[in-house]
């Protein structure tokens, strides 16, 4: 019996590396393309000089049209809307394409919806490479944004293979996957901006750019974790337990079709906390030029804050309080928590302040992400589990779509001080949603 109990925890193990790899690489992705926005919008812009002009010039041009001022925050309001437009597209594609995995994997296994979706990744980073004009680039974020949907998969292989009395523990380890992504991505990417494999412009649709070595180092890792894949990883779910079933549409806009009343309002928390979030994460860079005159060196150590704060927060007091204090309990602090650090850092003056607010702030998310996930997970079945979570991870997509756009709007209409504290009023409706969740009960089968 002993023997027997030891192979069933070391086939629990064994999947947890490669779940890891693969959420980080995703976290990457999405992040490594932050630093690189100005140089990337003045590459475009030149290509399409020599070419005759194009969209992206008409787009600037449009832009300088509405009126935005920002001569003396020292960044450009177009640099700015263009990295929203990118990163709201690969978003946008991670909602869309996160049940649809999702369901896909309760109906075939893990494995397989894994394999393919991170081989997806790799084509993505490896048409980056070759962007040689601003469609290829939008081929490759596209590719690469459909492919990151699997999060939701991922994270049900998690479920599958932790037990209910541990299931923050495990959504805690995806949190720390994001952070260290969060820290990694932007690292890359500012590192690879002086390492042009390109001597000129290229003139094809497939051609080296001045970012390609951003986009080889992306591509490896990618690769290796296919590798990974393909050697270590068992599947988690058992045929017995998946669902048969061709249940109606796929899941794209189905939240509220989840006939699930505990996991439609923790998806719905989920939606407007990251409304809110995703907003001031978009926005911290250009606050923090603006109030204090950082440099690209000083948000590089902010974002290294924010990611090892996530990274301890989860991998440390998550893990240890989420059994005694409750999932729910533990997500409503983190929300109470994010309210008061957007009210500070929506008056800081001081970079003292400003630096505690971040941190107020980041220990909420790591309070909050994987506490939610364990809720949707906990209040789902075993042969629906992709499809909640696939919905649950789709509602953090579509929030991080809209919240850009929203908060850069205030942003730039009406001041960060009211941007900040507007995400703070917003953190309010989570807070009410997620009173009406019932702490599920851990020890059940």
């Amino acid at each position: 019996m002993s023997e027997k109990t030891a192979s069933v925890r070391g086939s629990q193990r064994s999947p947890f590396g490669v779940v890891f790899l693969t959420i980080f690489l995703d976290m990457v992705g999405f992040s490594v393309i932050f630093p690189l926005f100005p140089e990337m919008l003045d590459h475009y812009l030149s290509h399409e000089e020599l070419m005759g002009g194009g969209f992206l010039t008409s787009f600037v041009d449009s832009i300088q049209d509405l009126g935005f001022k920002s001569g003396s925050s020292g960044f450009r309001v177009e640099t700015v809307i263009f990295g929203g437009a990118l990163g709201t597209l690969f978003a946008v594609l991670q909602f869309l394409f996160a049940p649809i995995w999702g369901r896909w994997s309760d109906r075939v296994g893990r494995r397989p919806v894994l394999l393919v979706s991170v081989g997806g990744t790799c084509l993505g980073y490896f048409l980056w490479i070759f962007a040689g004009n601003f469609w290829a680039l939008v081929l490759s974020r596209f590719v690469g944004g459909i492919a990151s949907g699997n999060l939701s998969v991922a994270t049900a292989a998690i479920a599958d293979v932790t037990p209910r009395n541990a299931r923050a523990k495990g959504m805690a380890l995806v949190g720390i996957a994001f952070g260290l992504g969060f820290i990694l991505g932007p690292a890359i990417g500012g590192w690879s901006v002086g390492l042009n494999l390109a001597d000129e412009a290229g003139s094809g649709f497939f051609a080296l750019n001045p970012f390609s070595v951003a986009a080889i180092g992306s591509c490896i890792l990618a690769f290796l974790n296919f590798l990974w894949l393909v050697f270590r990883f068992p599947e988690t779910l058992p045929v017995e337990k998946r669902e048969v079933q061709g249940a109606g549409k796929p899941g794209i806009f189905q939240l509220g079709k989840v006939e699930n009343f505990a996991v439609r309002r923790s998806c719905l928390a989920y939606l407007f906390y990251m409304i809110s979030f995703s907003g001031m994460e978009f926005t911290l860079t250009f606050l923090a030029v603006e109030r204090f005159g950082y440099s690209p060196m000083d948000n590089a150590r902010m974002f290294l804050l924010i990611g090892f704060t996530l990274i301890v927060a989860q991998g440390v007091f998550v893990r240890r309080l989420a059994g005694p204090v409750g999932e729910r309990n533990l997500a409503f602090v983190g929300i109470v928590m994010g309210i008061f650090a957007f009210f500070i850092i929506a008056g800081a003056s001081e970079t003292g302040l400003f630096y505690f607010g971040l941190f107020l702030m980041s220990a909420g998310v790591a309070f909050i992400s994987p506490t939610l996930t364990a809720l949707t997970s906990l209040h789902s079945s075993e042969t629906r589990q992709g499809f909640h979570l696939g919905v649950f991870r789709s509602s953090g997509s579509l929030a991080r779509a809209i919240g850009p756009l929203l908060a850069g709007f205030v942003y730039f209409q009406f001041g960060s001080a009211v941007a900040y504290a507007g995400g703070a009023c917003l953190l309010f409706l989570p807070a009410i949603i997620l009173v009406g969740v019932p702490q599920p009960d851990r020890d059940e089968i």
